[in-house]
């Protein structure tokens, strides 16, 4: 059966999922940083139902599949209309009147040719249900939610509800009396590296100073690693452990355990953990809800009153409220006035008065269906579902409401004008039940650009297109994104298939976009948006955008893209995600704050860590994997190009930075002193680099720092983060050893054109012949004449072959042994130093700087981004109405709040914000420097005392008279052009320059002079 085939039988799925998988570890790789092995075992064995195909129901659908769930089944007895369109992305107007589940399908198996979906087209019976592990049902009636989950809760079935009405989303959750949370968090373990363990009842045990910020806590369960001595514990079976004052750990009893050498890790035991879920009949009246405070709790017992007043509404009439219409409303609300009333979890009567507001509400914008709503919604709901697969992380209990009523316009204007929410007969009819027809005129003539089409941004393009953004009139969008489709981008940029694979990520992104609305007019460029290309995006560019969404993985990328939106005063959506955590923002000219990078984040990318303490006095597991990858820099680029460049030019080695380039080439000759032939000539180079940097060359470092060696005011010198290094011994039933030797052998043959080898068991027979290394060869570099004339003899027999071939460090090649070689080698290093070392996958994380990502996330933020959009393109809106937003789908954790307002800065009478520049006209004829400072003095008051346009000083007052003359007679331009060197871009229609004037304070930061030619 095909992929996409239907299914009569169920039988044919369980035959399928039978049959064992081989994680696809490059198509996953950033979602298993988040979900871990075991955790993507399951869902890959998982059967899933789902009810439902509405844009809600294909938005669960497209995340499960992206994340490689076993099979989906898909059911919906209704055909396609044409306010799915507003929503539901595998659909078009060809698909109206044909059946959604069917219509679907085939694009679904397009998404993960892993995944097998298919079709039910019968009834939901109970034998259909017991084929499942997990049951969805969207856009269902309650009579039928009723009667799956009291048949799921029974038969031990997990069972989801997901809805969105509007501008307001439910979601419940029953996974069972009795289910088990296997990893109820997303961190990672708490891992420490240890000081020293005592031997007594109990043994007390020290963390290294850096680790002294643990965040252990009573009667944690712990387990031990890498232990010398006492090595009882290395392995044991979990113990809990007790916090002293002083920060030690008591461990329990290790009188008869031998006596502490060195090192060890000491790694904290999660505990399962059990959650109880109540089957729906009992949750509608006794609900448990998702808030992070008593005034979310009320508001979400009143939006539960509204669900269930709706559902009694649409049973009664066979349709939900008509848009906008006052009847309608105030029906919904006098139901749920009569609605039996709620109870707590003590039975007790839940005395809330109902909030008939937002009831009424929720009724009038009910009939609408809104991608954004769906996107986050539905994001929310599949992550559920992988919990109850997966077993990791905890659930919803039970109910959670999410509402973006915030949205609706403040004035009442579509209450005033219900003909214009009317469907119209087109895609958009689900928009405009809520916002109406003249809205979505306003939104299809909007023109705006989007920065990066990766994972975030093939989830706004997806909605852009859905919510018709720029389709119509003089609208449009721009996508900008330099980068190109990997593999393992798959499995979270749905825009994106296997064949696209090399292309550029803007030019697909673009054109799949157009087939989900081929009226929407994308433009895509693949030039970065940075310093470089402000001729590309420069006045003229930006002067027809009406505003921006960021969606970029760097805190410097996001910085630049924002200051280029406040230059420009253009508003600024954007988001970002890592893991579960994801973060949506809105930035709104002279109504929010600007944007501003966390202080920790931005001082924390690329930060390099101290040399010295990278090369001989590492404390961390980063230290020595920022060593590791120096060394592949070193051995495997920057040697080959220093080699090529000499080999080329006959440049003389005194001429290259004679005692820089011996340190850099020494290594790579190694002890072989010749261009190696063949495969055992790289092996035999590799292993004498083993005996350089983990044996000899920590004898060096041991006898320049001997263990006991102390300061002069007494203090050792090996202490605190300073670890004393211990030698390696080589040995070849060690698997690091043979898999450091087996990686730099063949990186050192791919280096020098040579084929290499996989064979471990070939490498462990050869490494037993070799003979030692030769000390002389491994003796630390003496840098002088002497030795750089022989490294010039040496270099005259290697210019007689071909050209080296430089290693680029590659992270998502498996097979060329890169991360291979740097996980080996920071290993190594680790165990020199005694620090617990990272297994292979968080080396490539931590090296590779890989972002966990899961298309859940991705998802989820991209539609509280679309939600933002409705405020920005209508009427303007007071601050009030805009929302950052903050999640975490590993915790349940959903957070909106208002954005700060622009800080206000006064210099005398004057007062702006970070919104606000001095304009002043170039004029014709231009004005001079002497005309500019006056116009500032006599119009703002501003006696300049130091003008600069970028890092260029235009004019101070600290200057000699003769030089303020000679300056202060040229044009602004010509005076730009001298200090500078460089004409103004063609088309530039503002210099931005700064100012500081007498009398400010030192926090003052004047608004930019924006000098308009």
């Amino acid at each position: 059966m095909s992929t996409a085939a239907c299914c009569s039988a169920p039988g044919s799925r369980v035959d399928f999922l039978e049959t064992s998988k081989l994680m696809d570890e490059e198509l996953y790789s950033r979602q298993l940083y988040v979900l871990g092995s075991p955790a993507m075992q399951r869902i890959q064995g998982a059967k899933v139902l789902l009810s439902g195909l509405q844009g809600l129901g294909a938005e669960v659908a497209k995340n499960l599949v992206l994340m490689g769930v076993g099979s989906l089944t898909l059911h919906d007895p209704y055909p396609t209309c044409w306010s799915d369109l507003a929503a539901q992305f595998f659909l078009s107007e060809q698909d109206l009147g044909r059946n959604r589940a069917e219509a679907s399908q085939e694009f679904l198996a397009q998404l993960n040719r892993d995944v097998q979906v298919f079709v039910h087209t019968g009834d939901i019976t109970e034998d259909l249900l017991l084929d499942f592990q997990v049951v969805v049902l969207t856009a269902s009636r309650l009579e039928e939610q009723l009667k799956v989950g009291t048949f799921c809760h029974k038969h031990g079935v997990c069972f989801l509800v997901a809805d969105t009405w509007g501008l307001v989303g439910q979601l419940f959750c029953d996974f069972g009396e009795d289910f088990t949370v296997q990893d109820p968090t997303e961190a990672e373990p708490l891992t420490a590296a240890i000081q020293h363990i005592s031997q007594g009842s109990p043994g007390i045990l020290t963390l290294r100073r850096e680790a002294s910020a643990h965040c252990f806590c009573d009667e944690d369960l712990v387990t031990f690693s890498g232990i010398e001595g006492m090595v009882e514990l290395n392995g044991c079976a979990p113990r809990p452990i007790r916090v002293r004052e002083d920060g030690s750990l008591e461990i329990g009893d290790t009188t008869t355990f031998s006596p502490y050498l060195r090192g060890g890790a000491i790694t904290e035991v999660k505990r399962p953990r059990t959650v109880r879920h109540e089957p729906l009949d009992t949750a509608l009246l006794q609900p448990r809800v998702v808030a992070q405070s008593p005034q979310e709790v009320y508001r979400a017992y009143c939006l539960h009153q509204a669900f269930r007043a709706l559902h009694k509404f649409q049973h009664l009439n066979g349709q939900l409220p008509q848009p906008w219409d006052v009847v309608d409303a105030e029906t919904v609300v006098g139901l749920a006035r009569d609605l039996e009333p709620m109870k707590g979890t003590e039975e007790e009567p839940l005395e809330e008065p109902l909030d008939e507001v937002l009831v009424r509400t929720v009724a009038l914008s009910s009939a609408g269906v809104l991608s954004p709503m769906a996107t986050m919604l539905g994001a929310v709901a599949a992550q559920e579902v992988l919990k109850a697969i997966s077993r990791k992380f905890m659930p919803l209990d039970q109910w959670l409401y999410f509402d973006a009523l915030d949205c609706l316009p403040e004035d009442g204007e579509l209450l005033h004008n219900p003909e214009d929410c009317t469907p119209r007969g087109c895609r958009y009819d689900g928009q405009i039940a809520v916002f109406g027809a003249s809205f979505q005129e306003k939104l299809s003539c909007q023109h705006y650009l989007l920065v990066g089409a990766g994972a975030i941004g093939c989830e706004l393009l997806k909605g852009f297109a859905l919510m018709g953004l720029g389709a119509g009139g003089s609208g449009g969008l721009t996508v900008a994104d330099m980068d190109h489709v990997e593999r393992s981008n798959l499995s979270r940029q749905f825009l994106f298939r296997p064949q696209d694979i090399g292309r550029p990520k803007a030019e697909v992104a673009a054109a799949a976009a157009q087939i989900l609305n081929p009226n929407l007019k994308v433009t895509p460029l693949t030039h970065p948006l940075d310093p470089t290309t402000e001729h590309i995006y420069g006045d003229n560019f930006f002067s027809q955008v009406d505003g921006v969404a960021a969606a970029l993985d760097s805190f410097q990328a996001r910085h630049y893209v924002a200051a280029r939106c406040t230059h420009y005063l253009k508003p600024l959506l954007e988001a970002g995600m890592q893991g579960s955590k994801g973060s949506a923002s809105v930035f709104m000219p002279h109504v929010t704050e600007a944007y501003r990078a966390p202080a920790s984040a931005a001082a924390s990318e690329d930060a390099p860590y101290p040399v010295c303490t990278v090369r001989h006095f590492p404390s961390t597991v980063e230290h020595t994997l920022q060593w590791a990858r120096d060394e592949f820099e070193g051995l495997f680029r920057r040697s080959a190009e220093i080699i090529n460049h000499y080999q080329q030019t006959c440049t003389s080695l005194a001429d290259m930075d004679g005692p820089q380039t011996l340190a850099l080439l020494q290594p790579v000759l190694g002890v072989l002193r010749v261009r190696p032939q063949s495969w055992q000539d790289c092996v035999v180079w590799a292993l004498g680099h083993w005996q350089l940097c983990f044996h000899h060359g920590i004898k060096q470092l041991l006898r320049r720092f001997p263990p006991d060696k102390v300061l002069e005011d007494g203090t050792p010198f090996w202490l605190g983060p300073k670890q004393c290094p211990q030698p390696l011994e080589f040995d070849t039933s060690q698997d690091t050893h043979i898999l450091y030797v087996l990686a730099a052998a063949n990186l050192y043959a791919q280096m020098h054109g040579l084929p290499g080898s996989q064979d471990r068991t070939a490498l462990k027979g050869l490494l037993k012949l070799l003979p030692q290394a030769d000390p002389q060869h491994l003796a630390h570099i003496v840098t002088g004449p002497e030795q750089l004339k022989e490294l010039g003899d040496v270099l005259e027999v290697w210019n007689m072959g071909s050209p080296l071939k430089p290693l680029m460090f590659e992270k998502d090649d498996d097979s060329n042994f890169h991360v291979d070689f740097v996980a080996a080698a920071s290993s190594l290093r680790s165990q020199n130093y005694g620090i617990p070392p990272v297994n292979r996958a968080q080396c490539k994380r931590i090296v590779g700087q890989i972002i966990p990502a899961i298309a859940t996330t991705t998802a989820a933020v991209a539609g509280l981004v679309g939600l933002e959009l409705y405020k920005v393109v209508g009427k303007p809106r007071p601050l009030g109405a805009f929302r950052h937003s903050y999640l975490q789908l590993a915790g349940n954790y959903f957070s909106r709040w208002v954005p700060s307002a622009p800080a206000t800065q006064t210099f005398h009478h004057l007062k702006w914000t970070c919104w606000d520049r001095l304009k002043v006209p170039a004029g014709q004829p231009e004005r001079t420097l002497e005309s500019l400072l006056a116009h500032l003095q006599e119009q703002h008051g501003l006696s300049v005392r130091m003008l600069l346009h970028g890092p260029a000083l235009l004019y101070s007052t600290g200057w000699s008279p003769e030089k303020q003359a000679q300056y202060l007679s040229l044009r602004v331009t010509e005076l730009v052009k001298q200090v500078t060197g460089r004409v103004p871009e063609p088309g530039l229609r503002v210099l931005v320059l700064e100012l500081s004037c007498e009398g400010e304070e030192e926090d003052t930061a004047f608004p930019p002079l924006h000098y308009e030619l």
